[in-house]
């Protein structure tokens, strides 16, 4: 089987309850993929990130070989933890987005969900379109890119 790829963006709402409705396309390949136990947390707050439990356990382990007390370790693990929260994607396709989280990145309502290869980025709609705006793509960027035949 070949691996499925998370790719694209897809509108979705966050609703009332801080539930989000994971776009189909998204939702079948993380179900096929690697079940319905997620890790959703964030590294900054501005957003949301949804790691499938099982992309999320081999992101732990390879921390795991760094020593405990490397400050970068330390930095990461602080915030992914103080934002995170395990959660399960329901029959519906739903996921919670606990409302610390939900509240820091401002997503209530109309998001854009993003497709990260092997996990899923969830931005307020206009703080995103913001972000590109400001964040421009430039000759380094290609030339990273180039480096590595893209």
């Amino acid at each position: 089987m070949d691996i499925q790829i998370l790719r694209g963006n897809f509108p979705a709402r966050i609703d009332a309850k801080g539930r989000l409705k994971v776009p189909s396309a998204f939702r079948l390949c993380i179900k096929d993929e690697h079940g319905l136990e997620l890790f959703v947390t964030s590294l900054t707050g501005e957003y949301v990130r949804i790691y499938p439990m099982p992309v999320w356990l081999a992101l732990e382990s390879k921390l795991m070989l760094m020593p405990s007390a490397h400050p970068s370790r330390m930095r990461f693990l602080e915030r992914v933890n103080f934002f995170g929260q395990p959660a399960e994607m329901d029959r519906q396709g739903r996921v919670l987005i606990h409302g610390h989280l939900r509240e820091s990145a401002g997503c209530i309502g109309e998001v854009a969900v993003l497709g990260k290869v092997n996990h899923l980025d969830v931005w307020n709609d206009e703080r995103f379109r913001t972000k590109l705006k400001n964040d421009k793509f430039t000759e380094a960027d290609a030339l990273a890119l180039a480096e590595y035949g893209v």
